[in-house]
């Protein structure tokens, strides 16, 4: 089943197991070049901190100590002192710069890498969680996982370990110019500032949390309501579903407002103890110097030091918040990433070779759900070549058996066999790859008709997808088009009428030319005469290959090879049209039953 992906009820994971699980995106195996940008961009990490540290606050020091002697003869050695001051802090710039450039294709690599990751599983995944699943919600979950490990990257390299850095120097710069003293406050007043974030974030997170699903659950509601469209419209609910979208925003909207508000209490504490650390250290050295201890230049040393460390301090708050959240938003897509396929391929699974096409449901049972079965020991022989038909109420468990031929679902008991090969023991695609299926719902890609032909069989060129289009009686239409191939068909192919999306779907299939077919119910939203049209093309693609015809309408199967009527899960007749009819059981009751019907229509029209 899907992963939950609520904040408020998944369990917050310890920070770094998560950050283990993610690090190996920071040094690739194989990647030597991406390595080799990660150790230069340290190695200027390290120099824009020396340059920082040592050079930029000792040149302000000595300058201001010159100056402090009034001895203008030292004017030249001042301002050579000013001016290397104003390029240590360039330099400072030119690195951090250097280095973003430098690591920029390390995050953008681990980014594609893990969305690419994400993407290949989820198609993975078994029908169940695609059936359960809500899309706007695991869109929005790979989105925010995907982004958080390049902010991630960033901030642990560029942020926290600079940091780390410049206290240890700025500490030994402390303990061998001012004593002890010194180095106790700053280390104390650091470990304070560091509690106090850590504390009010983690409250913060809460509140960021709660914020996150009433964001999430908005975008999903958003989305599903745009994807149905179509019943809004029948149901004159435009309002309702506005009113809705409103309501989910302005609960958002006071999450975030409650957000946005502990932010500001955060960044006035952190501003308290900085100011408060940095008058401390100041404080006590121009005492310092009031009694002849430390010179003028050493307060503006004292200064400048504690100064370059408040800034990236003053950002620990919003660093940790980042990879605190990072954090929760990637494990919500190691959660996608952890989702067990249902249905995988077993031990040594062997590739499907498909000879005649021989089919054989052997004792099948199986049911969606434990203790309810759809199917109830199902045994069907599908001759090679031949057409059967597979026919009965609503839920019998028609449409089941074209789903199970696919192996979208593992079987409960029994086997199915292609070729005497089960299909349980073969790779799944090699199996896919041998079936084609006209469905009865064709959605197709939101881009052209050619595309959507050329999907049937990856590499298809213009003349082969021309040609199966030709053989689906769809290539007048595509050629009467403006834009012909290149013409657009909407959203799930809702540009095109019903019949033109099942010609679609016709052609896709010729194009993969497979020797299994599976029409399941494929004109039962067609009318008439399209029915007539289509019918005559399914037909003329049937011939030579083993045919699974899921039908509706009894008129449309009445050439079948074998005919199965189902009921209950069970096969309750078999034979040919002729031979059902001559039973006069359930088969003979739905052919009466439809023929009154379509007397019925043909009386009224």
């Amino acid at each position: 089943m899907p992963p939950d992906f609520t904040s408020a009820t998944r369990p917050d994971r310890p920070l770094l197991p998560t950050l283990r699980r993610f690090l190996p995106y920071l040094w690739p195996a194989g990647e030597p070049g991406l390595k080799l940008r990660v150790v230069g961009s340290m190695l200027l990490v390290i120099a824009s901190k020396l340059t920082q540290v040592f050079g930029a606050a000792y040149t302000l020091k000595f300058a201001v100590d010159r100056m402090a002697a009034n001895d203008r003869s030292l004017t030249p050695i001042v301002i050579g002192l000013v001016v290397a001051y104003a390029y240590a802090r360039f330099a400072g710039t030119l690195f951090d710069n250097l280095r973003n450039a430098i690591f920029e294709r390390v995050g953008q690599d681990a980014t594609r890498r893990l969305a690419a990751s994400v993407f290949r599983h989820l198609h993975q995944l078994s029908l169940r969680f695609h059936l359960e699943r809500r899309t706007g919600a695991v869109t929005k979950v790979v989105e925010r996982g995907t982004k958080s490990i390049d902010t991630m990257l960033y901030f642990l390299l560029f942020n926290i370990a600079p940091t780390i850095l410049e206290l240890g120097l700025v500490i030994g710069i402390f303990w061998t110019s001012f004593g002890a003293w010194l180095v106790a406050a700053t280390v104390a007043m650091v470990v304070l500032y560091i509690v106090f974030t850590q504390k009010v974030t983690d409250w913060r997170n809460a509140l960021r949390a709660a914020m996150n699903d009433l964001d999430t659950g908005a975008v999903a509601h958003a989305v599903d309501s745009l994807l149905n469209f179509e019943t809004v419209k029948y149901f004159g609910a435009e309002e309702r579903e506005a009113k809705r979208y409103d309501q989910a925003i302005a609960a958002y909207a006071n999450a975030a407002i409650k957000n946005e508000n502990s932010l500001a209490w955060l960044n006035v504490g952190q501003s308290f103890l900085t100011a408060t650390m940095l008058a401390i250290g100041m404080g006590v050295v121009a005492w310092g110097w009031g009694n002849g201890r430390f010179s003028a230049g050493d307060v503006v040393f004292v200064s400048t030091l504690l100064s370059q460390l408040f800034r990236p301090l003053d950002l620990l708050g919003m660093v940790y918040r980042t990879i605190r959240q990072g954090a929760i938003d990637m494990a919500a897509m190691f959660d996608l990433i952890d989702t067990p396929a249902e249905v995988v391929d077993v031990a040594g699974a062997t590739t499907l070779a498909v000879g005649g096409g021989h089919i054989r449901f052997e004792g099948v049972r199986f049911g969606y759900d434990p203790g309810r079965d759809i199917l109830k020991g199902i045994d069907l022989d599908i001759l090679p070549g031949t057409t059967c038909a597979v026919v009965g109420p609503s839920g019998a468990g028609k449409s089941t058996l074209a789903r199970l031929m696919y192996r979208f679902w593992d079987l409960t008991a029994g086997r199915i066999t292609v070729d005497g090969q089960d299909i349980a023991r073969v790779t799944q695609s090699s199996l896919r790859s041998a079936i084609g299926i006209v469905p009865q719902d064709t959605v197709l890609f939101n881009d052209t008709i050619g595309y959507n032909i050329a999907y049937g069989r990856e590499g298809a060129g213009p003349a082969e997808i021309a040609d199966a289009a030709r053989g689906a009686a769809i290539a007048g239409f595509i050629e009467r088009q403006p834009d012909g191939y290149n013409t657009r068909v909407g959203e799930r192919g809702l540009k095109l009428s019903g019949g033109e999306k099942q010609r679609v779907a016709i052609a896709r299939t010729l194009l993969k030319n497979p020797p299994i077919l599976i029409l399941d119910e494929a004109t039962s939203a067609l009318d008439s005469r399209t029915e007539a049209e289509i019918m005559e093309t399914l037909e003329a693609i049937e011939r030579g290959r083993t045919t699974i015809v899921i039908a509706h309408r009894l008129s449309t199967i009445v050439n079948a090879d074998q005919i199965v009527v189902l009921d209950a899960g069970t096969v309750a007749e078999r034979g040919t049209h002729a031979e059902l009819l001559r039973m006069g059981g359930l088969y003979a009751e739905m052919w009466a039953r439809q023929a009154q019907e379509k007397a019925a229509e043909d009386v009224a029209a």
